[in-house]
């Protein structure tokens, strides 16, 4: 059995980690780490757990915890994991970060969105970034995996196939965004009181989210050159889901079948990416509390454009689901072990 370890354990990405791994044949949670409730029985904070775990929160003392796990999730803000991650704990087992600390390559661009310095720079470049339909084989044979954020999770997997074969223009692509509430965690905040998000919808960090440097710096490897791109969020009054839509233009006239052909060979053998049949868009209930993401497009011949559309459980593919994959990716398992759950609905 992989011994598992989460620092963060009573967050939202968190507790979705506590909720997958027990589904999870070959793995066992030794360690739910929470600051904020340590003492205290674990399923007193998420009482859906009563009579299912039975264990006290810890501290994230990740010294103590790389001693006696395979694998130490950090589902925690921005900044600990960096200033908790050594040698001594890298040799002894693996780490897979569900924070933004090693997403980005270049550490001026890290501390310039996020207004941090950051902790261990020296692990930036061996941090393998953990998309796991694009980068599989590295993650494979990582100690350390950065876990993509959950808009850049759908909005890298709903463009990466056409801008990685040449067929839309870099410099064209706009991403706009809806995302649940719980993608902003479980701090208690006015923005996010029942009052203020429901019957409401609106865009926010407009032209500034954190999240947009990550998305250009994965879709430059795919387009092979650097990606500048407009990216915009918005919050939506439902609980869990990610929506992207994502235009841009066409470098050339393409047909449907064309272009089907081509997402159906990027993701036609991938467990989790389900292409849509034709003029099907991709919607958020279809795949909420899922490993699933749903991706479909419609060509705009009138404008020349088209438009790429998905839909994910923030939650699960967007944080906890895609920490799960990559664990098993790590200790060579079958990718889906944990995650075979079939969407949830209504």
């Amino acid at each position: 059995m992989i011994k598992a370890g989460i620092i963060g354990s009573t967050g939202y990405a968190g507790g979705e980690l506590v909720r997958l791994l027990l589904g999870h044949r070959e793995a066992e949670i030794v360690w739910y780490g929470s600051r904020s409730y340590v003492g205290q029985d674990y399923a007193s904070v998420y009482q859906n757990m009563f009579e299912i775990v039975d264990a006290k929160c810890m501290d994230d003392n990740m010294d103590e915890l790389a001693g006696r796990a395979d694998v130490i999730f950090t589902a925690t803000p921005q900044g600990l994991c960096a200033s908790l991650v050594n040698e001594e704990i890298l040799s002894g087992t693996k780490v897979i970060d569900l924070s933004a600390d090693f997403r980005l390559r270049d550490v001026k661009i890290y501390e310039e969105w996020y207004k941090m310095e950051h902790k261990a720079p020296q692990y930036i470049g061996e941090a393998v970034y953990g998309l796991c339909e694009i980068n599989r084989e590295k993650i494979r044979g990582a100690r350390l995996v950065a876990n993509p954020g959950c808009y850049p999770t759908c909005s890298i997997l709903s463009v990466y196939p056409l801008l990685k074969e040449g067929m839309i223009d870099p410099s064209s692509i706009i991403i706009d965004a809806k995302s649940g509430t719980s993608g902003a965690g479980r701090g208690a905040k006015t923005d996010n009181l029942f009052c203020e998000v429901n019957e409401n919808m609106k865009a926010y960090s407009v032209a500034n989210h954190r999240h947009t440097p990550e998305i250009e710096e994965q879709l430059s490897y795919a387009a092979g050159e650097p990606v500048v791109l407009n990216f915009t969020p918005h919050l939506a009054p439902m609980n869990r889901g990610i929506l992207v839509t994502a235009y841009a233009s066409l470098k050339r006239e393409i047909s449907y079948e064309e272009m089907k052909q081509v997402y159906d060979r990027y993701y036609g053998a991938e467990r989790f990416v389900r292409v849509l049949p034709k003029d099907v868009c991709p919607q958020t209930k279809w795949v909420e509390g899922s490993n699933y993401v749903d991706i479909n497009f419609k060509i705009d011949p009138r404008t020349k454009r088209v438009i790429m559309m998905g839909a994910m459980d923030n939650l699960v593919k967007g944080a906890a689901g895609q920490a799960v994959q990559n664990m098993n990716l790590l200790f060579g398992l079958d990718e889906a072990e944990g995650l075979r759950q079939a969407p949830m609905f209504p």
